[in-house]
């Protein structure tokens, strides 16, 4: 009696990333967090609030910003480029595209056709 072939059960990896590149940085292998050291909203303020005053302004002015004295304010303006950079990496989410309209609603639409 023959041993059954196993074909049907193996699996084949394909070596393709799931994930689509947004930017050319991502195209060779940039994943975002050698800027900030994070993409995670949570561990970057907590990082941001650890920081005395003048370790702020130095951070500040390596993310590109004008080290001003006012500390929320500053702590703001970083928050705010910091969503600029994640939103950069992180694609946008796919458009449920169900047709899920009445009848009469495409009856209406019909009409300008």
């Amino acid at each position: 009696m023959a041993k059954k072939s196993k074909i049907n059960s193996l699996h084949q990896a394909h070596g393709k990333v799931e994930k689509r590149p947004l930017t050319l940085d991502q195209v060779w292998g940039d994943s975002g967090t050698s800027r900030y050291g994070t993409l995670d909203k949570e561990v970057y303020e907590k990082y941001l609030e650890d920081l005395n005053k003048s370790d702020l302004q130095n951070h500040a002015s390596k993310m590109g910003l004008v080290p001003i004295d006012d500390r929320k304010t500053l702590i703001g303006r970083l928050k705010k480029e910091f969503q600029k950079h994640v939103a950069m990496y992180k694609p946008t989410p796919e458009v449920n595209r169900n047709n899920t309209t009445s009848k009469t609603a495409r009856q209406i639409l019909s009409e300008g056709r």
